[in-house]
């Protein structure tokens, strides 16, 4: 099967090929949206096919040597983790927010639209013109998905993507965070630092069933990393520890700027470091959010 487009009886624009599923949408003069929306299809014409021709070396590990890709997804998934590169990554760790990102771009290009999204699995590339704003929703557990939290975005933040890591998600992972949500400049640099974050929100307990990466999934850039694929049920102050872990992460990141904000959940309990500026993160749920600055 090729790619397909369709659209929800809503307007939304849904692209899908293969392991990607793109839910699209825009705001601005109906001509300007049904024009966006024939771009983004255009474009994700080849998206899956011209990528498919580089995993070989998207799924090999980055090294000093920056890896030399063609596409321009690819691309951008490199750049993304380049960052990373002293610890374990490979650019698939940035392929849903560099899909994303592109598909966004193409879009906009010449368009007049007042905010726009192109949401890739929970991972989201965001068009915002001036003035304008998005409120998310931030869901802790993918298996009871609820929104838990909500945040306000606006034009003058420097946030244009989004991207959410954890064991619970398609992706595997190193650590135990049921979701760690990551605010950066563009989708893939927060799908990057996001599996990053996440791994980081870890600790050792008999709780915890880790296997190698391999024989959960043959074809896994992990390799024969242990990824977390059970976590019983913790104390409070295992979970605070963990999500402590992550933070620290989350800080060292926004620190270097590859970060504007992250949430980061696990079993109930959810931190958020956020930016010195005003960025509103609210509780939508029964989970207690504590904030760190």
């Amino acid at each position: 099967m090729g790619p397909s487009a369709a659209r929800f009886p809503d307007g939304r624009l849904h692209l899908q090929h293969g392991p990607i599923d793109l839910i699209i949408q825009a705001w601005g003069e109906r001509s300007e949206v049904e024009i966006a929306y024939l771009q983004a299809i255009t474009r994700f014409d080849d998206i899956l096919e011209v990528l498919v021709q580089e995993l070989p070396l998207l799924r090999t590990p980055l090294t000093q040597a920056y890896p030399l890709l063609r596409g321009p997804v690819a691309q951008r998934m490199a750049a993304a983790c380049w960052p990373y590169r002293a610890s374990y990554i490979t650019p698939m760790a940035a392929v849903a927010g560099s899909v994303a990102d592109e598909i966004l771009q193409a879009m906009m290009k010449q368009r007049n639209i007042a905010k726009a999204y192109v949401n890739n699995g929970g991972d989201i590339a965001l068009h915002l013109a001036k003035r304008s704003a998005l409120t998310l929703g931030v869901v802790n557990n993918v298996d009871n998905p609820a929104i838990d939290a909500r945040v306000a975005l606006h034009a003058a933040m420097p946030v244009r993507g989004l991207a959410t890591s954890g064991w619970r998600g398609r992706s595997q992972s190193l650590g135990i965070a049921d979701a760690v949500t990551v605010f950066a400049a563009n989708a893939a640099a927060a799908d990057a630092a996001a599996t990053m974050v996440a791994n980081a929100v870890n600790i050792e307990h008999v709780a915890i069933t880790r296997l190698p990466a391999r024989t959960l999934r043959a074809d896994s850039d992990l390799g024969d990393l242990p990824v977390t694929v059970a976590v019983g049920t913790l104390s409070a102050s295992d979970c605070v520890t963990a999500l402590e872990n992550g933070c620290r992460r989350a800080r060292e990141l926004q620190q270097q700027g590859l970060v504007y904000a992250a949430y980061l959940a696990l079993q109930g309990d959810a931190l958020a470091v956020l930016p010195s500026s005003s960025l509103s993160m609210h509780e939508a749920g029964s989970t207690a959010v504590r904030k760190i600055s």
